[in-house]
């Protein structure tokens, strides 16, 4: 993990934390667990939303006026929607992905669950997604939440991350050993 990733990383889980044992103690972690989908999928589907959260440009107040307005119209809680804002404030919102990753990570945990990141070269279907969480189960003996995204520089196959195992079954990551493998031959 690069050092930036790390402090970004670290940053987010102090946030989540705070922002899950709040959640906790109001006996609000399905409310948060859809705030954190919503949001997820707003970062998916939003090249602007994504250019606000990391872009120099804003100020701390643009930030946090956007925030707000992004958080009334999507109807987001009390508790997500102060942590954005503290977060503009704070010129921390460059963090959001990893904090998503982070209470995404805490929630499933409360609940006995373990969190997978899939990446695909395409979109997994629902078939493939819970027959691959099925297989998943299987091997760590707990059940498993598929979190998918799609990069199409793998060509073909999947990475999947459970905790702090990673199995790389890509074609683009076979073609690459493949030639490391040509070159200390020749």
């Amino acid at each position: 993990m690069s050092e930036t990733a790390s402090i970004s990383s670290g940053v987010a889980t102090r946030y989540a934390t705070a922002v899950f044992d709040l959640a906790r103690e109001a006996k609000k972690l399905p409310e948060l667990g859809s705030d954190i989908d919503a949001l997820a999928s707003a970062l998916d589907v939003s090249p602007d939303f994504n250019n606000l959260i990391s872009s120099p440009v804003y100020t701390r107040q643009q930030q946090g006026s956007a925030v707000a307005a992004i958080a009334a119209k999507m109807a987001l809680g009390k508790t997500i929607t102060s942590t954005l804002g503290l977060m503009a404030e704070k010129r921390r919102l460059f963090v959001l992905p990893f904090l998503i990753e982070a209470i995404r990570g805490l929630i499933a945990e409360e609940k006995g669950e373990v969190s997978a990141q899939v990446v695909s070269a395409k979109k997994l279907t629902k078939t493939q997604e819970t027959k691959l969480a099925a297989s998943l189960k299987k091997a760590i003996g707990k059940d498993v939440i598929i979190n998918s995204s799609v990069d199409t520089a793998l060509i073909g196959g999947l990475i999947v991350k459970v905790g702090s195992r990673m199995i790389d079954s890509s074609i683009a990551s076979k073609l690459s050993n493949l030639q490391n493998a040509m070159k200390e031959v020749g």
